[in-house]
């Protein structure tokens, strides 16, 4: 049941309900009727991902906002393109309807790895850019104290922080410093 069906493409619908039937624990996501395998994480890739879920389910409690990290995928469909990620971390302060997805997140956070960099800055920014509701999408290194934030608000422009600075994130009123979200590093 968990082997990936023999075809090398999937409509949107046959990938969902692969993904759902499956038994195992793997993580694959779906790129125009292509579905590609997930690699591991890293420790760094956790403890960043960790902290940035922390301080926003933090921040957000008691708020309409919900926070979700890597199980939970992103659902892309328009005219042009249906793609499913699976985020680092997302939030969401819109009603969601489906149990396995979101259609409205204001906030994601990847965290970057020598293999995930270029797809994260390139094909995954053009995608999510997509998402009306996308305020924000953080960047993280996971080896060195650098985030990089997109906003829509700039038009895309990449702003990057680094130590001893912070950042705020409009989209959920937060502000995080560099310093905290690395310290395991210093």
């Amino acid at each position: 049941m968990g082997a990936l069906p023999k075809s090398t493409y999937m409509t949107p619908e046959e990938y969902l309900q692969w993904e759902r039937g499956r038994g195992d624990d793997e993580k694959y996501e779906y790129v125009d009727g292509q579905v590609y395998a997930m690699a591991g994480a890293s420790r760094s890739h956790n403890r960043i991902a960790m902290k940035f879920a922390n301080l926003l389910f933090n921040h957000l409690e008691g708020s309409l906002c919900e926070v979700y990290q890597s199980d939970m995928k992103v659902g892309i469909r328009s005219l042009e393109t249906n793609r499913y990620y699976y985020p680092d971390v997302q939030v969401s302060c819109e009603e969601e309807t489906d149990p396995y997805y979101n259609t409205s997140p204001c906030l994601i956070v990847e965290v970057l790895s020598d293999t995930t960099a270029h797809k994260d800055r390139t094909e995954k920014l053009t995608a999510y850019r997509l998402f009306a509701s996308l305020q924000e999408y953080v960047l993280c290194s996971q080896d060195t104290p650098h985030i990089e934030v997109y906003r829509r608000a700039t038009e895309w422009e990449r702003e990057i922080y680094t130590v001893g600075q912070s950042l705020t994130l409009a989209s959920v009123g937060l502000e995080v410093a560099v310093d905290d979200v690395y310290r395991f590093l210093m």
